[in-house]
């Protein structure tokens, strides 16, 4: 790989990566042939994509993963239908998050002339398609809504909300509402949004302090 501080370069068809990504995909599709009900088949799957499975984190399928090692998920973090994750550099998911249906994320990059895209040179001399991958990472207690992607070198900090159908092109600070294309803050999220200020829809219920 050749580094940079925008990313780190690399060459897609290296065999040891062609390898990982097609033990990767055949995972993803084992996993989404077995039923919600098949819970210790899924967490095994899991465990051999990802490298580790954390407690209570679950997905409910289909998933797509292109390595699966590269990322690491926090406890009981949760994913609604149709999960994407083109993990080509790190992605770094906090605990006690949830996605809803339809969320992508990718860290690869593609230079923007066609030229480019078709080879570049290497210090060797060589001349191969190369891409370079930025890492992203969510903090703890996100909600990142139905319809979301979040784009190459992305942090979302702690405890922020990302609306539905929102691009995120830029990190987002902690504890925030942000939305939109491209995805911009709102708002900080503070004592005001709790839900006791809607009895309407508490009910019976209570806020655990």
């Amino acid at each position: 790989m050749l580094h940079n501080n925008n990313g780190e370069m690399f060459f897609p068809g290296e065999d040891w990566r062609v390898a990982i990504k097609k033990k990767a995909h055949a995972l993803n599709q084992q996993y989404n042939l077995l039923n919600e009900d098949q819970v210790e088949q899924r967490r095994a799957i899991l465990t051999e994509l990802l490298g580790e499975l954390n407690e209570g984190v679950s997905f409910n399928g289909p998933i797509r993963f292109h390595y699966g090692r590269h990322t690491k998920i926090g406890k009981c973090t949760f994913f609604n239908f149709n999960f994407t994750c083109q993990d080509d550099g790190p992605v770094e998911i906090g605990e006690h998050c949830d996605f809803g249906p339809n969320v992508t994320i990718t860290t690869a990059m593609h230079p923007f002339l066609p030229n480019e895209r078709l080879a570049l040179r290497c210090p060797d001399g060589s001349e191969k398609r190369l891409c370079w991958a930025k890492p992203v990472k969510i903090g703890a207690y996100c909600w990142i809504c139905a319809n979301v992607t979040i784009l190459p070198g992305v942090e979302i900090g702690e405890g922020c909300v990302i609306g539905a159908g929102s691009v995120v092109t830029r990190s987002i600070p902690a504890h925030t509402l942000a939305a939109g294309n491209p995805c911009r803050v709102i708002r900080e999220l503070t004592e005001a949004d709790s839900m006791k200020h809607r009895p309407e829809l508490l009910g019976d219920c209570e806020v655990i302090e």
